[in-house]
């Protein structure tokens, strides 16, 4: 999420130029973004052509680095306002293409995590909060699972890292907006406790793949609590339009993330099969996808310029994206094959259509919603 000085007025945002440097990073994510879905629907079962033989395989990368590295990285560069802060997003944007073309791609990346390591010192240096150390944190866990991939580790043994980039990213954001909650010394003692906790795991399933995931499950799960306990979304579901809807994603994520965490303690140590799709899904898609649909109205004004206001049927994919993880976290319990393919299809399609509807908000910002402003400041 992008953290704005201050909450911009929509009419203010809509006599902005669209920041035309940002839309090659943009479009280079969205591609990874759509690649990402077809490879992971194939995947799955469906009988989908590819453009080269090893494009299945780089399902993960293109949507944990390509996508999700290159919006992360353009995010922190643009509101950092430096010129060299923007090297990250373009090095994780050309290892979209690499991924795309099927050149080797794991330098440009660990090189792109490396930037964004070196983006978070300066910020450290300007403020060492506790948020700041935690999304430190995962941009340094980001780098660790790039140079397993560039080792040739195994996939299952370099997803934990990758999994503990967004985490980590994610709660050290919610933590630094939870100071309107104004929590407690021994509030923040919890979460870096399971913050602690869930880093000694991903460290111990470098040994030991089960064990150390099963100790990360309990630091996740510590994470999601304080978070439904202490994110202001609690109580901004009470209020209505945006700021109602990206509490209702926001809370329906965090409610994601304790199942992942159960699912890691419980399953921890599988490689592949049903049981590996849920634990790593849960987390990806019903967690970090709940996140994504949360902030993106935010996230896309101060990036693109452009205002989205606030849609009612942005409901509708929020609810098509949780009832797909149902139905696939379901499936994949009660090894239904059948509907783990439809749960991956709807939840591909839960993303696409929220494209298309923040797109179309964008595209047409008639008439800005009178919670839009609120959300800006709250969410």
């Amino acid at each position: 999420m992008i953290r704005l000085p201050s909450a911009t007025a929509p009419g203010e945002h809509r006599r902005r130029r669209v920041r035309a440097e940002h839309l090659p990073f943009v479009f280079l994510s969205l591609l990874a973004l759509l690649v990402g879905l077809w490879s992971g629907l194939a995947r799955i079962g469906w009988a989908l052509p590819e453009p080269h033989a090893g494009l299945a395989l780089a399902h993960g990368p293109l949507m944990v680095c390509g996508f999700l590295g290159t919006l992360i990285g353009l995010e922190r560069a643009a509101a950092l306002g430096q010129v060299w802060a923007y090297g990250a997003p373009l090095l994780s944007a050309l290892g979209v293409v690499a991924l795309l073309t099927g050149l080797p791609a794991p330098f440009l990346f660990i090189a792109a995590s490396l930037g964004l390591v070196v983006i978070f010192g300066y910020l450290l240096r300007l403020q060492g909060a506790m948020f700041m150390m935690i999304t430190a944190a995962g941009a340094g866990v980001w780098l660790v699972g790039n140079v397993f991939w560039l080792a040739g580790a195994a996939v299952f043994s370099t997803v934990p890292w990758l999994t503990g980039f967004l985490v980590l990213t994610i709660v050290g954001e919610r933590l630094e907006l939870s100071r309107l909650m104004r929590p407690s010394l021994s509030a923040h003692a919890v979460l870096l406790s399971g913050v602690v906790v869930y880093l000694a795991g991903l460290v111990g399933s470098v040994a030991a793949l089960a064990a150390g995931e099963r100790v990360a499950g309990i630091g996740m799960a510590v994470m999601a609590l304080w978070l439904l306990r202490h994110d202001i979304a609690r109580h901004t579901i009470r209020q209505a339009g945006l700021v109602r809807f990206i509490a209702s994603s926001l809370l329906s994520g965090y409610a994601w993330l304790l199942i992942g965490g159960g699912l890691w303690m419980v399953l921890g140590g599988a490689m592949a099969g049903p049981a590996y799709d849920a634990m790593l899904h849960v987390v990806f898609l019903g967690f970090v996808f709940g996140m994504l649909f949360a902030h993106a109205p935010i996230i896309l004004p101060a990036i693109l310029g452009r205002p989205v206001p606030y849609r009612p049927h942005f409901y509708g994919p929020l609810a098509l994206l949780n009832a797909s993880m149902l139905l696939r976290f379901g499936a994949d319990l009660g090894g239904w094959p059948d509907g783990r393919r439809w749960g991956g299809l709807l939840g591909a399609l839960a993303i696409l259509l929220f494209l298309a509807t923040t797109a179309g908000a964008a595209a047409f910002p008639r008439v800005p919603h009178p919670a839009w402003r609120a959300g800006m400041r709250s969410q």
